[in-house]
């Protein structure tokens, strides 16, 4: 199973945005977003690649639920998929 995760965009340069994620900051394609972004702008981002805008009005709810999925971690599928996510990005970056 897949899962996007959601990150605020800290800067934009063409078609690829630098996005925190938790504090763990990635590059993410914007070429296949419909939406326009801009800095302070969340988005849902799966395998570096820009999914969705979060809407304002549902940045708090969504972020409150994915950081329970996150801290309930243990042997959640979705969330193992998640963190597999995350730490296998930071390998990647440490091997570039």
């Amino acid at each position: 199973m897949c899962l996007g995760i959601p990150g605020r965009i800290l800067r934009i340069a063409g078609d690829t945005a630098f996005v925190d994620f938790w504090g763990t900051q990635k590059q993410v394609r914007l070429d296949s977003l419909d939406e326009t972004v801009a800095p302070g702008d969340y988005l849902i981002s799966h395998s570096g690649c820009a999914v969705r805008r979060i809407p304002t009005n549902e940045i708090l709810d969504t972020l409150a639920l994915y950081e329970t999925i996150l801290a309930e971690a243990g042997e959640d599928p979705l969330a193992r998929d998640m963190v597999c996510e995350l730490e296998g990005e930071l390998v990647r970056h440490a091997l570039v």
